[in-house]
């Protein structure tokens, strides 16, 4: 079962480009990345799967229902942590916390308790006297008090120091062991690489590429540094299935997709030093895909 399907999803603010046709199919109890720069479409994606806003155009569905024309029934289901953090600065943590879960059927006391306790939550404290990290893991307790069926998350992590992260990540895990599905956007590959097992890639509203972390890494892409002779052979070198090549004095740096033999056998018909090739981080991978789309 497809828990988020969107098809051709479209929306403009005015003539200006928020997303452009997004096609995303996440299936139940998957943990699915979203990842792209600041200003690449991954909130608005967001906020019109929630019916925040209003598609230009094409269809968003969550549990099989409509984004638009059942957005209530859906939201019921759903656990949501924005990107910035905007409460009723008088209202208690306390406070807040129980209002929200009186949106929600049954009785969410010891939950929430739990989750106070692993997010380190002062519950007595007002809302106007927490820091920003304070803040979001008082968002982390609200999304996540009614056992949602699906996360939503847009930037989750931002103002949570690198213990509190870990405690997060645990959590999520946990509660994708549970049958949770996870929606996480980010622009930290570091996060979607320890999270997610499919990536959504997304730049200037438009989907680059749809891939799994296990696949995006094992492409037949390899890490490769070459040490010349001189910088000018640095320079000159060229070889079938190179990308993104940078040199460095008298080294060339490089992403190379093909068998390595071929490689091997271009290297030594001229004069090199040293040769290193390894696995790339995904963040390499993932600019190289941004690289190409420019080209």
């Amino acid at each position: 079962m497809n828990i988020i399907e969107t098809s051709q999803l479209t929306k403009y603010y005015g003539k200006n480009r928020g997303i452009i046709n997004v096609n995303l199919k996440i299936t139940e109890g998957e943990v699915f990345g979203f990842i792209g720069p600041n200003g690449a479409g991954k909130s608005t994606t967001i906020r019109t799967l929630l019916n925040f806003i209003h598609p230009t155009s094409g269809i968003a569905k969550i549990f099989g229902m409509d984004c638009t024309k059942e957005s209530e029934s859906i939201k019921k289901e759903i656990g949501y942590l924005p990107a910035e953090i905007n409460y009723y600065d008088d209202m208690t943590v306390s406070d807040l916390l129980e209002y929200s879960s009186k949106f929600y059927e049954g009785d969410f006391d010891a939950r929430t308790k739990e989750l106070c306790n692993i997010f380190e939550v002062e519950k007595n404290k007002k809302i106007e006297e927490l820091s920003s990290g304070n803040k979001k893991k008082t968002a982390l307790v609200q999304a996540l008090l009614h056992r949602p069926k699906l996360l939503i998350l847009d930037e989750p992590t931002n103002g949570l120091d690198p213990l509190m992260q870990q405690k997060f990540f645990e959590v999520l895990k946990n509660e994708n062991k549970n049958g949770t599905t996870i929606f996480f956007s980010s622009h930290i590959l570091s996060e979607v690489q320890k999270m997610c097992s499919k990536v959504a890639i997304i730049r200037e509203g438009k989907i680059l590429k749809i891939e799994t972390i296990d696949n995006l890494r094992a492409s037949n892409y390899k890490k490769v540094t070459v040490e010349f002779d001189s910088a000018e052979m640095a320079d000159e070198y060229k070889a079938e299935g190179m990308t993104s090549k940078k040199t460095r004095g008298s080294q060339a740096y490089f992403l190379y997709r093909g068998p390595v033999e071929k490689l091997v056998a271009s290297l030594y018909r001229v004069k090199i030093k040293n040769l290193n090739i390894q696995e790339p981080e995904l963040e390499e991978i993932f600019m190289h895909y941004y690289a190409k789309e420019e080209e």
